[in-house]
């Protein structure tokens, strides 16, 4: 590849889209040519980008000659049928959806924790589901140091992940119980949620992506299964319960892990304090912890109230936080293409 890239940005317009391009900019990733392609709905739209406005074209199966590097977000379905033709064409994809992440040939990667599996791509390299890349990024160095053997976990995980409709289901409910003067007792809307089974905005639903028949859904199965794909750890178990809360963006995670060694607080934060990507926040006698509202918008994760769990030998329980739109997705794609040149 030439120092300049071509790179196309497949689901431009939507919240992801629009992260992964404020990132390319931000990072001054050498892009001398950019794409931005959605569907026909989009086409003439114009986005920012180093100060230009750049139309939004219709993706199509020959969006990709001469594009060397192509990030998707766009969806399983779509990564499905649009990626091949981009491989085909030369492109090198970064996809952020699940289509591709348990496909053996294709590398899972966070660049923090497994860049060097990016060697071995074959064209398409697959991005982590976003709860668990953010927990990962503190999990990864505590399992390191001390050798994890399985974790339970609950996500409070923000709209953001559902995308731009459901941040304007959450905006719309909070703006209607407001304008309706209700009581604080009162927080139940008469209007129907569009996005979630259920209303959002002042309430937690417990119900993340599809259920299967083990009564776990598929977003709760991911940690455990890609984490074991990204920490080369193929006997690592996560017990997971996914939980959709009313905050825009940043996804929390409380968990206690269980390690093979002996964990100490001094040794946990040591581990912890040379991680890349990872702040720690870790002050509860003065009020100092990860909250989401100052994790928004921010690249680095943070890791917190970190406390011996007194419920499992070799036990450490923490709190994790992570900005949902950026290392849970348009970051840690951005991230994985810096790794392509």
């Amino acid at each position: 590849m030439s120092n300049l890239k071509h790179v196309a940005v497949v689901g431009a317009t939507g919240a992801v889209g629009a992260e992964m391009l404020r990132c390319l900019e931000q990072r001054g990733f050498p892009v001398g040519q950019l794409s931005l392609l959605a569907s026909a709905r989009s086409v003439g739209k114009k986005l920012k980008f180093k100060g230009e406005d750049v139309a939004v074209t219709e993706l199509t199966p020959e969006s990709f000659a001469g594009v060397d590097i192509a990030l998707f977000s766009a969806g399983g379905g779509i990564s499905k049928e649009f990626a091949p033709h981009a491989v085909k064409a030369g492109a090198v994809v970064v996809d952020n959806s699940s289509a591709y992440r348990m496909d053996p040939s294709v590398p899972l990667i966070v660049p923090e924790i497994n860049a060097a599996d990016a060697k071995a791509h074959q064209g398409i390299l697959a991005n982590p589901n976003c709860t668990t890349a953010i927990s990962l990024m503190a999990l990864y160095p505590l399992h390191q140091a001390f050798g994890v053997k399985r974790i339970f976990a609950s996500s409070y995980q923000a709209v953001s992940g559902t995308g731009a409709q459901a941040i304007e289901e959450l905006a719309k409910q909070t703006r209607e119980w407001a304008a309706e003067n209700r009581a604080w007792d009162e927080p139940k809307l008469a209007s129907q949620p569009h996005v979630y089974p259920h209303q959002i905005a002042f309430n937690a639903i417990p119900h993340v992506d599809s259920f299967l028949d083990s009564g776990y859904t598929k977003e709760e199965m991911k940690m455990e299964n890609e984490g074991r794909k990204i920490m080369h750890h193929p006997d690592f178990r996560a017990s997971v319960t996914c939980v959709r809360v009313p905050v825009f963006r940043a996804h929390s995670i409380a968990i206690s892990a269980e390690f093979e060694r002996p964990v100490s607080l001094e040794a946990a934060r040591a581990a912890l304090a040379g991680a890349p990507g990872l702040d720690i926040i870790d002050a509860p006698a003065t009020k100092q912890y990860p909250l989401a509202l100052d994790i928004a918008g921010r690249d680095n994760c943070a890791v917190g109230r970190l406390r011996l769990d007194c419920a499992l030998d070799n036990g450490l329980a923490f709190w994790v936080v992570g900005d949902q739109l950026l290392k849970g997705a348009a970051l840690n794609a951005v991230q994985i293409a810096e790794l392509l040149v």
